[in-house]
């Protein structure tokens, strides 16, 4: 019986030799890619936040609403025709 362990022992060394190695190989060949999929997820982080806290983008609005109502009137059309055509498109897939 300890003679399977020794071997299963040998076994995991090697495969723990094996599997630094290839951790080391992978991150060499990740790194110059790092930086953009850090800034990527920065920003998909952002805009879960946003997508989460409506009242933070509703007070936007209310705010952009107050100093420059034209501006608001023309991204309140904008965004109303852009979430109209997501519906629709969404029936149809």
């Amino acid at each position: 019986m300890s003679h399977k362990l020794a071997d299963l022992e040998a076994r995991q060394r090697v495969l723990q030799r094996r599997a630094e190695k290839e951790r080391a190989d992978f991150a060499l060949h990740f790194e110059p890619i790092e930086k953009p999929l850090s800034w990527a997820d920065k920003g998909i982080d952002a805009f879960n936040f946003v997508k989460s806290t409506p009242i933070l983008w509703t007070s936007a609005f209310a705010v952009l609403a107050h100093y420059k109502p034209k501006l608001a009137s023309k991204a309140l059309a904008v965004g109303w025709g852009a979430v109209k055509l997501l519906k629709s498109a969404k029936k149809l897939v």
